[in-house]
C-alpha cells in the first residue's frame, strides 16, 4: 500500500461526548472498534469486532427463531414442565414457563398468576397426594365454561389437566379434563 490513512482516535470516555459529522469515521481506543458517527448523536455508533460474533454478539443462523415474524417449524418443538411449589396458595409465575405440575398435599387455592401476558397458553397438571381428597379453589383471574370452577377428581394420585390461554391481564380461559391418573 503506498498510502496510510490515520483515523481520529480517542478513549470511550473522549468518544462519549463527541459528536462527529455524518459520515465521519472515529477509532475508540479502550475498545479497539471503528465508530461511525451520524452528525447528531454523542459517542457514534460503535461497530463490532469480528471476535465478537458468537462470543458477545449472537452470530447471523438462519434456523434461529424469530420472536417478530411468523415461523414454520419443520420439528418438534417443547417447553418444560415446570413443578410449582405446593402450600396453602399457589402462584405460579407465567415468566418461569407455559406448562407446571403440581402435586396437592392439602386443600389449596391455585392463586392469579404473576406475570401473564395475553395470549400465552399452557396446562397445569394437577396431582392428588396418596391421600387424595384434596380441594382446588380458584383465583379470580381464571375463567371456566359456565363460570363454574371445576371439581378436582379426588381419588389418592389421580391427575387432572387444566389447558389455558391468557386473554387478558385479569382473564384466563382455562379448560378442565378430569381423571387421567
Amino acid at each position: 500500500m503506498s498510502k496510510q490513512v490515520q483515523l481520529r482516535r480517542g478513549t470511550t470516555a473522549q468518544h462519549s461526548s463527541f459528536t462527529g459529522v455524518a459520515g465521519e469515521v472515529t477509532v475508540d481506543t479502550d475498545k479497539d472498534t471503528v465508530v461511525v458517527h451520524d452528525g447528531s448523536t454523542a459517542g457514534g455508533f460503535p461497530l463490532i469486532k469480528e471476535s465478537a460474533i458468537g462470543s458477545t454478539v449472537q452470530a447471523y443462523d438462519a434456523d434461529t427463531a424469530k420472536t417478530d415474524t411468523a415461523q414454520t417449524f419443520t420439528a418438534a418443538q417443547r417447553g418444560t414442565i415446570t413443578a410449582l411449589t405446593d402450600g396453602a396458595t399457589i402462584t405460579p409465575d407465567f415468566a418461569d414457563s407455559n406448562n407446571f405440575s403440581i402435586t396437592l398435599g392439602g386443600n389449596r387455592t391455585l392463586a392469579n398468576p404473576s406475570n401473564i401476558t395475553a395470549g400465552q397458553a399452557g396446562s397445569i397438571f394437577i396431582s392428588q397426594d396418596g391421600t387424595g381428597s384434596r380441594t382446588l379453589a380458584w383465583g379470580s383471574y381464571w375463567d371456566f365454561s359456565n363460570g363454574t370452577a371445576p371439581t378436582l377428581t379426588t381419588t389418592a394420585s389421580a391427575v387432572d389437566r387444566v389447558d389455558y390461554v391468557v386473554r387478558s391481564s385479569t382473564s384466563i380461559h382455562a379448560v378442565f379434563t378430569s381423571n387421567y391418573s
